[in-house]
């Protein structure tokens, strides 16, 4: 399985520039690499990174980060939208990544789902013929995103389903999934095709893979044993030099 280095934490210490930490994952075997936000940072230098290493660009976030659960926000998201996918295609990720926003006081979880489905299925449209999927990103409401409206990839997987778009799947994150109390396979069940992308942590500290308690190797040979062939996001804040967290990994996973 491809390893992708999530470049906001990953090789922060040794380079400021992100081209710099590209050519530094690039350097230590890793196969793809990925990044939150485009819009504040140097796509030119980055688009160079990429070419000259030949690394892959696994994901990014598609812009703007508004909620997807307040319909007010559609037009917006679509015209950002639209930007984010020629920045993908200029940079050759062929995944986006979608935030679905808070839960919103005074309108009902009902009312909020329909909203986020909507402007989800929108989105496949747009995405239509170009190469470039989206993914919605169920995270954790118990310690990192209190208030977050998707906190269930079970939920977040019948929303993609329920779009009926083949554009639109999920983020799973085994990490976020596992402070919810998920199990993989009970959650996925079925749905891998929906599985765009894969990020882990460890728990507790959301650290590199060994740090914690969640048995991450059984949980990715699940997904892999089901079908999931993409990359695998390496989004942990390492408390070791980059390198050695990659390397350990590696060894840990198998």
């Amino acid at each position: 399985m491809k390893l992708s280095a999530c470049i906001e934490w990953l090789f922060a210490e040794e380079a400021e520039n992100f081209a710099d930490r590209i050519c530094l994952a690039h350097s230590r075997g890793v196969e793809a690499v990925e990044f939150w936000r485009w819009t504040n940072k140097d796509i030119g230098s980055m688009e160079w990174a990429l070419s000259e290493t030949g690394i892959e660009l696994a994901s990014f976030v598609a812009e703007p980060m508004i909620a997807l659960t307040d319909q007010t926000n559609r037009a917006a998201f679509i015209e950002g939208l639209k930007r984010s996918v020629e920045v993908a295609r200029r940079l050759g990720a062929r995944t986006l990544i979608a935030q679905a926003g808070d839960d919103l006081a005074g309108k009902t979880r009902e009312e909020q789902r329909t909203a986020l489905t909507e402007t989800l299925a929108q989105a496949g449209a747009v995405l239509e013929g170009s190469g470039v999927r989206l993914g919605v990103e169920p995270l954790n409401t118990l310690i990192d995103h209190v208030g977050y409206f998707l906190g269930s990839t079970r939920e977040g997987l019948d929303v993609a389903r329920d779009t009926g778009r083949p554009e639109i799947g999920i983020i799973y994150d085994i990490y976020h999934s596992a402070v919810m109390g998920e199990d993989t396979a009970e959650v996925i069940g079925d749905d891998i095709d929906r599985v765009f992308h894969v990020h882990i942590a460890d728990h507790p500290g959301r650290n590199q893979p060994g740090s914690g308690t969640i048995d991450l190797k059984a949980r990715v040979d699940w997904l892999v044993a089901s079908g999931y062939s993409g990359a695998l996001g390496l989004e942990y804040r390492p408390t070791q030099p980059s390198a050695l967290t990659i390397d350990a990994t590696r060894r840990l996973l198998g």
